[in-house]
């Protein structure tokens, strides 16, 4: 009984291969849903919805499009075995997703050891397109040194001189601090790195970061702590009056995800990226809002973007490309232009880095609840580095 079992699921997975290469165009989707639910399920969400409206339209070249979703767990290992599993068994046409940039880098290096197309959505670290970049991964979300530059750009205005940093010890938190003190210096020579604070991601004990930076009397903080993190170290911080009177800039706070849980703690006057879904009256979000919250009775939030905008563009990826043929795919998503709830963004064609934006603002606190004001939407083209920069920092594929 068990060998009829398992053959009829061999022809069972023989069967699904050919259907998805016959009706299907697969895209094989890997994310930490169990390691950081708060940004993944409305991304989860976003790009369920960007699939329906695809299908709706008719799919891609005619064909259903179909996204396979795994959890990595938060660990690159189990992110190249889902990627593994995705390209034998499920016979996805593509790869695409992660949140954690070490993980993207796991998944861009997969990519180019099996010469498969990677889409990555959420990762931010700059080296996924850079220094570790590939002719198969492309990136959505704009990455650390764009953030850093958006933010550079308002904190070079303050008068502070004395600077400590806040960020979790891996990858992206190391690449956004590096980043962000290059960009800062250049524009600011006065500017003094008194100190810096490396607790490990989604473990932070508050009480001795926070005593630990005050010691250092910095006149302005970096942080780059996002989720949980983030609220441990805000509430920490106002109990023990860190943020009183010091001018504070912080990557990705004023996303929903991340700003929402603060309530009435949430500090007032941080320069900081984000999303004020509320607030932005253009005509593509309002098409996105009001197709989001009527499918799901609830407001987006930035990951709902990012996932939204990564399915569309990797439509739009496979439809100009006319196939799933990875060499064609590469060559469509060069240079290609796309829409998103923020506007247009293309590929770069040098790089493989999206021109997708952020929104940079201040945290104000609105009826108990924490919100961006004086956001202003920054266009991702105007905060990359030169063609030449990059070509300096990018192999050769």
């Amino acid at each position: 009984m068990r060998q009829v079992m398992v053959g009829l699921a061999a022809l069972a997975a023989l069967a699904g291969g050919a259907h998805a290469q016959q009706g299907e165009i697969r895209i094989g989707e890997i994310n930490s849903y169990s390691g950081l639910p708060a940004f993944t399920e409305p991304y989860r969400k976003g790009w369920q919805l960007a699939v329906e409206e695809i299908n709706a339209a008719g799919g891609v070249n005619g064909k259903t499009l179909v996204v396979v979703s795994k959890d990595d767990g938060g660990k690159p290992a189990d992110a190249v075995t889902a990627a593994n599993e995705l390209l034998s068994r499920d016979k996805v046409d593509m790869l695409a997703g992660a949140f954690f940039s070490h993980i993207g880098l796991a998944l861009a290096d997969f990519a180019k050891q099996k010469q498969v197309f990677y889409l990555a959505g959420e990762p931010l670290t700059d080296a996924i397109v850079w220094s570790a970049g590939n002719k198969y991964t492309f990136r959505l979300r704009p990455s650390n040194y764009m953030q850093a530059a958006m933010l550079a750009d308002e904190a070079a205005k303050l008068p502070a001189k004395r600077w400590a940093t806040i960020a979790p010890n891996y990858e992206y938190g190391q690449s956004a601090v590096k980043v962000f003190k290059e960009l800062l210096s250049k524009k600011r020579p006065d500017i003094e790195w008194v100190g810096e604070q490396w607790p490990p991601q989604g473990k932070i004990e508050a009480g001795p970061v926070v005593q630990a930076v005050a010691a250092m009397r910095p006149e302005a903080i970096l942080n780059v702590t996002f989720g949980p993190d983030l609220v441990k170290l805000v509430r920490e911080g106002n109990s023990r009056g860190l943020f009183k009177d010091r001018s504070v800039v912080s990557f990705l706070t004023g996303e929903p995800e991340y700003i929402d849980p603060l309530k009435e703690e949430t500090p007032e006057g941080w320069i900081v990226t984000g999303y004020p879904w509320n607030t932005i009256k253009t005509d593509a979000h309002n098409a996105f809002f009001k197709a989001y919250e009527a499918k799901y009775k609830d407001y987006p939030r930035l990951g709902s973007v990012v996932g939204y905008a990564l399915v569309k563009s990797a439509a739009a990826i496979m439809t100009k490309a006319g196939s799933t043929d990875t060499d064609k795919m590469i060559a469509a998503a060069e240079g290609l232009a796309f829409e998103t709830p923020f506007g247009p963004a293309q590929f770069r064609a040098i790089d493989h880095q999206a021109t997708l934006g952020a929104y940079v603002g201040k945290t104000a606190v609105k009826d108990g609840k924490g919100v961006m004001v004086d956001s202003v939407y920054r266009d991702g083209k105007d905060f990359l580095p030169s063609d030449a920069d990059v070509k300096a920092m990018r192999p050769a594929n």
